[in-house]
């Protein structure tokens, strides 16, 4: 049986496994992010978590011989680098991934993006085993995306593939002002649709400012607050509507939805699914949309599979 560690690292925790090439996780590790420190204490302290990965590994007779990386940013998955990042991790622009790690572990790497790792371990052993092609879309932090096809994600040109948060959305507008996106344009599905958004609107909508996140704002609507369940909504509606034009424009055999949101129930799901299948062309009436289901393994295997599938 071969091994591989595949990473998942995000803004705030980077996370690892060991994995087979069957797919099966045999160790995992979480460590946070020094999202302050730049690039390479970064590949550091992921190394160091890797290196201890590979000897528990070893212990259990499990030898490690490649690593697979989902990285935040829009990363070159052809060279390994990162070509741009937000200010969740600074000094993230420019870091040379596969070469640093491989530099400091002495086996060979690769790395995409970690919402299309995500996808990959979905479409690989997760709701979308199986399909010729899958389109994964995450709402959580922000809203992310990306199309497999025969077990390879779609990239882009630029690398910039799987963007999904941001094209228009026309609800996402504020008494008539489309509003601001973390992208730094505005009226996106990011800006109406993400968890921060829902929160954002809440408070900005009279709701009671001491509620301090979007976990606070579904209790509040669990518990009848019209204008908590006014705001989930709009927000499911506009993922909805989001998800429903991404199926039009690319046909997927399968559509898989993840994310804090897609976690929530039926408040958040039910009216991305109504909004969703209002939007589809008649032949696609049928789509199978369904829940991701690996939860915080998926990209890790995901990842894991950018070298084990070489």
């Amino acid at each position: 049986m071969r091994y591989v560690v595949g990473v998942d690292l995000g803004g705030t925790k980077t996370a690892a496994g060991v994995v087979a090439e069957d797919g099966s996780v045999l160790l995992t590790d979480q460590i946070p992010t020094l999202n302050r420190d730049g690039g390479e204490a970064i590949l550091d302290a992921t190394a160091a978590m890797v290196r201890s990965l590979m000897e528990r590994a070893a212990a259990q007779g499990a030898t490690v011989d490649a690593i697979g990386v989902g990285s935040a940013g829009v990363i070159n998955a052809a060279e390994g680098t990162v070509i741009s990042a937000t200010d969740a991790i600074l000094g993230w622009t420019g870091t040379a991934i596969t070469a640093g790690l491989s530099a400091r572990l002495g086996l060979p790497s690769a790395v995409v993006n970690d919402v299309h790792a995500h996808a990959l371990g979905e479409a690989w052993k997760g709701a979308g085993h199986g399909a010729e092609t899958a389109l994964m879309v995450a709402f959580g932090t922000g809203v992310g995306g990306s199309f497999v096809v025969d077990g390879k994600p779609l990239l882009g040109h630029r690398f910039v593939g799987g963007h999904v948060g941001h094209f228009a959305s026309p609800l996402a507008v504020h008494d008539g002002v489309p509003l601001a996106c973390s992208c730094g344009h505005a009226g996106h599905v990011e800006a109406v649709a993400s968890g921060p958004a829902i929160h954002a609107a809440y408070v900005r909508n009279g709701g009671n400012p001491a509620l301090a996140d979007t976990r606070a704002v579904f209790d509040a609507a669990r518990a009848g607050d019209s204008l908590a369940l006014s705001v989930i909504a709009t927000a499911s509606a506009a993922a909805g509507q989001a998800v429903g034009g991404l199926i039009n424009i690319l046909d997927p055999a399968v559509v898989v939805v993840s994310g804090g949101l897609a976690d929530a129930g039926e408040l958040w799901w039910s009216g991305m699914d109504t909004a969703m299948r209002a939007e589809l062309l008649a032949p696609l009436a049928d789509v199978p949309v369904v829940r991701a289901s690996l939860g915080n393994t998926a990209a890790m295997v995901g990842a894991a599979s950018l070298v084990l599938h070489r």
